[in-house]
């Protein structure tokens, strides 16, 4: 008698029990693994602060990116691997060693850093992807044929990661972006390997329970980032005034409002979604993997705007610091269109509006001082948050009444 895949992997010496209630519990394995992006967050919005400048943006972007990259493929794959499991348990804590030495490689990344960032970089990548592909070979060998394909596209960009390593400025930027480019397209392309064949996203059986609160607790990172930042700045001022304590009401409701937008309406959505998917890789790949992006980047820019307009409030508003107070909510609400248009099939009007509302702001920009505008922003963002409550709100009030 031939086992079914689920008693194959309750049996398995790595793999989640599927069809339980543990399924798509998130360990304190990974809770703690984490840990690490906490300084990651911090590293990357310090370093973008400091070089602040259209080379600057390019660079930390990349350097997010490529954040991201690791963050999400190990959850991904945490999504069948059973982090209580010793094997799993290891494989996690090397990760965050490795992470560690990755998150020290930042600031320094286009100058004498980029060997150490290039090579724990590509140690994470490959490591975790060749870890997953052994340990399902007997247990699920689909998906490690699809994990065995991973490893290949990663030992692929690895080429461009090392090299880019050896040459300096511009040369280092064109190699990593090439690295980085094959590594975002191999999904799209099937993982295809000539010999292995390609991948479809009805491979990819994931727990939408377990996507969703993995990146949601990263949101929650990014945004602890904007907190941090706040309590840092006022805490390094001389004298703490009315006007000052004003302006840290103003940037914590800044923060909270973009909590208010992304958990109130959506996270829940896109779990519920993705458990009762015929599709459920398609939906997460395009929720959770890509869509979260501009999320993660809108909310790290938030971070650097609330540092520039707290740390100097008054005088003429510069574009470095009306880009980032402007261009932080921008993307963060970009990001949110996609990801909720992923789950719901239609762009939130209030998102658009917001949008058009905050481009507009760039006219006062010749008029106003640094924590004008910063305010402004912020009464753009909690307009969106409130608009979406009252249209969630009529609608399901609409469909109580229908039913």
């Amino acid at each position: 008698m031939t086992a079914t895949n689920d008693e194959r992997f309750a049996t398995s010496a790595c793999l989640r029990a599927r069809g339980t209630a543990k399924e798509g519990k998130v360990a304190f394995a990974e809770l703690f693994f984490d840990l690490i992006f906490v300084l990651t967050i911090i590293q990357l919005s310090h370093s973008l602060a400091a070089h602040y400048s259209p080379l600057g943006l390019v660079e930390a972007a990349l350097l997010m990116l490529a954040i991201w990259w690791v963050w999400i493929y190990t959850t991904w794959a945490t999504n069948w691997l059973d982090p209580e499991k010793s094997p799993v348990r290891i494989l996690l804590f090397v990760l965050m060693f490795l992470g560690l030495m990755l998150s020290i490689a930042i600031p320094t990344a286009f100058e004498a850093g980029g060997l150490l960032f290039a090579i724990t970089y590509v140690a994470m990548q490959t490591g975790r992807s060749a870890f997953t592909a052994y340990v399902m070979r007997r247990d699920w060998p689909e998906n490690s044929l699809n994990f065995t394909r991973i490893t290949v596209w990663t030992l692929f960009s690895a080429v461009f990661w090392i090299g880019g390593a050896f040459v300096e400025h511009e040369a280092r930027l064109a190699m990593w972006i090439i690295a980085l480019g094959l590594e975002y397209a191999s999904p799209a392309l099937g993982f295809a390997v000539p010999g292995l064949g390609r991948s479809t996203v009805s491979d990819w059986q994931v727990s939408g329970e377990h996507m969703a609160e993995r990146c949601a607790l990263f949101v929650i990172i990014c945004l602890g980032e904007t907190i941090l930042v706040t309590g840092r700045t006022v805490a390094g001022m001389e004298l703490l005034d009315g006007f000052t304590i004003f302006m840290l009401m103003t940037a914590f409701l800044s923060t909270a409002t973009m909590w208010w937008i992304y958990f109130r309406f959506g996270h829940g959505e896109a779990a519920h979604l993705i458990e009762h998917s015929a599709t459920p890789g398609r939906i997460a790949r395009m929720a959770f993997t890509y869509a979260h992006i501009p999320i993660v980047a809108g909310i790290i820019l938030s971070a650097v705007a609330e540092e520039f307009a707290l740390a100097h409030p008054h005088g003429h508003v510069d574009a470095k610091t009306a880009s980032a107070i402007l261009g932080g909510p921008i993307v963060f609400l970009l990001g949110n269109i996609w990801f909720k248009a992923a789950i719901r099939g239609r762009s939130p009007l209030s998102h658009i509006v917001g949008i058009a509302a905050l481009l507009a702001l760039s006219v006062l920009v010749p008029f106003v001082e640094p924590y004008q505008l910063f305010m402004a922003a912020a009464a753009v963002l909690f307009g969106v948050a409130l608009w979406e409550f009252q249209s969630l709100k009529s609608t399901r009030a609409d469909a109580v009444a229908k039913a």
